[in-house]
């Protein structure tokens, strides 16, 4: 049933089934037979360590009559006390077969029983510990050959892994556990053995870093990598490769960077079809907006319905982007309506932004979001239920369980046409009709939402904030961005210089990962010029210092995701290729490069230029899992505009000058602001280089310079477009 897929050393435990069971273990097992269980959140009759924990994965777990202990010394020194196996479990809130495993397993009284006899049971919350997360992912990928969550792993007392899986039904799951208790008994020195093995494995696995050739990052690069990109793309339905479907978040910020250069229409509609379809799916939330994590299928129509701050973060902003390149209100009108659901229902009252939304409610996958017939005429009436059922794809059939996930299979325009009606006309009545039916669907029972509050995915939101107020000039996203950036600094930075990870109810926990520091640092930079106020800027530069001092891999040339004082970890990773985040190192050479060009820190470069060199093979072998990192490859072949604005900041001129520069699509551009009458300019001047220099003129002024070689100062904005290349000012 379980097939190992690494060398035949590490897989001694593969074949647990067919092995002897001891007398004493069959027999407890025999006395706990698999009976019917009973769930224990109402009312409580068990609780076991979790209860003190923040994570409200961990907290839903707090009630398991398993005695589930939380990753840390507590555990690890009783499994060495009483020479114990661990059986490790990650999962994440909204993960739908982690609550299926719980369901079945963790709250069945006979299980538990078993699992509390005979091991350390450790939860992990993986958003928590992504780190944990990634050795035992792999370790358990090297064995079985896939992964997933919930991850089942069990370890020796010491932390290493020797066998592991994902979901284990309920009528195998007790005959793993009590096979691999006798296993331990009868066999332990010969797993103790496999299991340093499959470390040593895990090890190098999770550490490598590609030799570096000493050879230059061609220029035509981004080219080289599109070649596989291309030939993955699905011009039907947009994406990338075959189902399930993940939102290819850095092939299309690739993708839009590529089509500055070369123009291509093929390059532009890879962005726009994929664009189109998902906006147009049932990943998107047709009444609420806001991205589910994937779909299931090849069209985009079935999510896995659990929304993540990090998908809307990142969507959020390729939508901005894309609207500023093509103009097309489609892709305004989702951006908008994304980063509108993230305030409305993911925003703290601290000021940071929530983690997830659940893919269950009342115990079924999607249930909040699907729809009838019968549902939706008594709230719409017969006549506007008739034209949103045509327009929204919902039938008496449906097209998931027998009820329908929103989604419109033609266009807007297309639609309008059938039905003789005017676009803007048509757009008015579906827009009331969605209010009515989302009042409906508030009343409903929500899913559950994991409120803890992660560092990195924030930094993610609030970049994405700042560009939908400098393109969409919303005030309330300049709020909202600002107010998550202070947060972050008063809460999730301490007194040394250090981040810390997480946050949930008033306490912030665990020390941060190395894309806290790198996704935090490029956000610091964005409110900068939002704000132009330079103690962002020295907040970042405070940042990068502390990264490059706990994490940077100086021999490698690359960051290693954990401090060089984190504890517990069988291996120190490196976050290297674009996972459902951006690498973290892709993060860091965007970071460091960009913060050189605003500090004329050279030291800065070429750190982030050795990252660069370190990943370029990679790099050039395709654009799917290395997207973030090429995206920082550009803004390191095109020389990024440097632009500083003299003025004051409350005059027409000032604001239509930083109007030109934010309107437009210029990903690889720095952006600083100066009022030089202001009693701090001198400062300002000595710290910003670029804006060293610039005396402020009879009106305000456009520097446009690229290694601190300035043009000479324009004043008019068609004059600014010119010399940044722009068609129209």
């Amino acid at each position: 049933m379980y097939t190992c897929n690494a060398s035949k050393a590490f897989c001694i435990v593969c074949s647990i089934f067919i092995l002897a069971i001891a007398d004493d273990v069959q027999a407890a097992s025999n006395d706990q037979a698999v009976a019917s269980h009973a769930p224990h959140h109402g009312g409580h009759s068990h609780t076991n360590r979790l209860v003190h924990e923040t994570s409200p994965y961990l907290l839903q777990h707090a009630y398991n009559p398993v005695d589930w202990y939380p990753w840390g010394d507590v555990a690890f020194e009783l499994a060495k006390k009483e020479k114990k196996p661990i059986f490790l479990s990650i999962g994440y809130s909204a993960c739908h077969w982690c609550h299926v495993m719980e369901r079945e397993c963790f709250e069945n009284e006979a299980i538990a029983k078993i699992m509390n006899t005979f091991f350390v049971c450790v939860k992990v919350d993986r958003e928590e510990h992504p780190d944990v997360d990634r050795i035992y992912m792999d370790a358990v990928t090297a064995l079985t050959g896939s992964g997933g969550w919930p991850l089942s792993a069990f370890l020796t007392p010491d932390l290493k892994p020797f066998f592991g899986g994902t979901y284990f039904p309920p009528d195998r799951f007790p005959e793993l556990l009590t096979a691999i208790a006798a296993s331990w008994k009868k066999d332990r020195e010969a797993i103790t053995a496999d299991a340093e093995k499959l470390t040593a494995h895990v090890s190098q696995l999770v550490s490598y870093s590609l030799p570096v050739d000493g050879s230059a990052i061609p220029a035509n690069l981004l080219e080289i990598a599109m070649v596989d990109t291309r030939k993955t793309f699905d011009a039907t339905n947009g994406g990338f490769g075959a189902a399930p479907k993940f939102p290819p978040h850095g092939a299309l910020e690739l993708l839009l960077r590529q089509y500055r250069h070369d123009k291509s229409p093929d390059t532009l509609e890879m962005v726009t079809t994929t664009l189109n379809k998902m906006a147009r799916g049932g990943m998107y939330d047709q009444l609420g907006g806001g991205f589910a994590r994937y779909a299931v299928d090849a069209r985009w129509l079935v999510p896995h319905f659990e929304k993540m701050l990090y998908d809307n973060a990142q969507l959020s902003q390729i939508y901005l982007e894309a609207f500023q390149v093509t103009g097309d209100p489609l892709y305004r009108k989702v951006a908008v309506e994304t980063l509108d659901y993230v305030l409305r229902d993911m925003h703290d009252v601290d000021g940071g932004f929530y983690a997830a939304e659940d893919a269950d409610s009342e115990g079924h996958e999607g249930k909040f979001y699907v729809w009838s017939p019968m549902e939706i005429t008594p709230v719409l009436g017969d006549e506007d239920a008739e034209l949103f059922n045509a327009y929204f794809d919902v039938s008496a059939g449906g097209n998931f369980e027998g009820k329908s996930i929103l989604n419109r299979p033609v266009s807007h325009a297309v639609f309008s046409k059938t039905r003789g009606l005017k676009p803007k006309a048509l757009q008015r009545r579906l827009d009331a009709m969605r209010t009515k039916l989302m009042a409906a669907r508030d009343k409903r029972i929500r899913p559950r939402r994991d409120d803890k509050v992660l560092t990195s995915w924030n930094a993610l939101m609030i970049s994405s904030l700042v560009l939908g107020h400098t393109v969409l000039q919303d005030q309330r996203y300049y709020d909202a961005a600002l107010r998550a950036s202070e947060f972050i600094v008063a809460t999730m930075m301490t007194d040394d210089g250090r981040m810390l990870h997480t946050y949930r109810n008033g306490k912030a926990t665990l020390p941060g990962y190395q894309d806290d520091y790198a996704t935090t640092i490029v956000a610091f930079m964005n409110v900068y010029e939002m704000t132009f106020d330079v103690k962002w800027l020295e907040k970042a530069d405070a940042l990068a210092k502390t990264m490059i001092a706990k994490f940077w891999d100086k021999e490698a040339g690359t960051f290693f995701f954990t401090a060089d004082d984190h504890k517990h970890l069988l291996a120190r990773s490196r976050s290297i290729t674009d996972s459902q985040l951006p690498s973290g190192n892709a993060s860091a050479a965007m970071a460091l490069l960009r913060l050189s060009k605003f500090l004329d820190d050279r030291a800065y470069y070429k750190i982030g230029e050795k990252i660069l060199l370190a990943n370029k093979s990679g790099m050039e072998r395709g654009g799917l899992w290395l997207g973030h990192m090429l995206v920082a490859a550009d803004f390191y072949l095109d020389p990024p505009k440097e632009i500083a604005i003299v003025g004051p900041s409350d005059h027409a001129t000032t604001r239509d000058l930083l109007n030109v520069v934010r309107r437009h699509f210029l990903p690889n551009k720095v952006v600083a602001a100066i009022d030089v009458s202001q009693t701090n300019a001198a400062v300002l001047q000595k710290r910003i280089p670029l804006l060293a220099g610039k005396p402020q003129l009879e009106h305000p002024a456009a520097y446009v310079c690229e290694n601190f070689s300035c043009k000479a100062p324009v004043k008019t904005t068609k004059a600014l477009a010119k010399q940044l290349g722009l068609e129209h000012p």
